[in-house]
């Protein structure tokens, strides 16, 4: 499979950024993955089922994988980008199921609710690798 060029740019650096992510959660302290799990657990609640070191290491896992299928080329771009943009719902998802990150009665966020909003680009872009050939 060969990976046309114009898509390289998004795909290496979307990619470079969430592996980077999944690795740097990879060895989360005790109280960062609480951190991630307590804020995780408040908007998708099934999740509180899951202790949070084990939550932040499959977070991590799941952040180096995606990462790493739109970072190697044989790796199609509807499945690399079908992968992101379930990710990123997720991610928009619990952006939406937390008031504080928003403003009431609106998507715009907060300031508490910038860095999650943000990642709205996430899901454009893998909305848009996974309508590719």
């Amino acid at each position: 499979m060969k990976i046309p060029w114009r898509e390289l740019p998004v795909r290496t650096a979307i990619g470079a950024y969430v592996m980077h992510s999944g690795l740097e959660k990879w060895e989360a302290t005790e109280e960062r993955a609480q951190g991630l799990h307590g804020m995780a657990s408040g908007a998708y609640p099934f999740l509180g089922q899951v202790e949070p070191a084990q939550f932040a290491k499959a977070l991590a896992a799941a952040e180096i994988g995606i990462g790493a299928a739109l970072l190697v080329p044989f790796v199609s771009n509807r499945l690399a980008g079908a992968s992101l943009t379930g990710f990123a719902a997720g991610l928009l998802g619990m952006y939406l199921r937390t008031p504080t990150l928003h403003k009431p009665g609106s998507f715009w966020p907060t300031q508490a609710g910038m860095a999650i909003a943000k990642d709205i680009w996430l899901l454009g872009a893998g909305v848009t690798l996974t309508c590719e050939k």
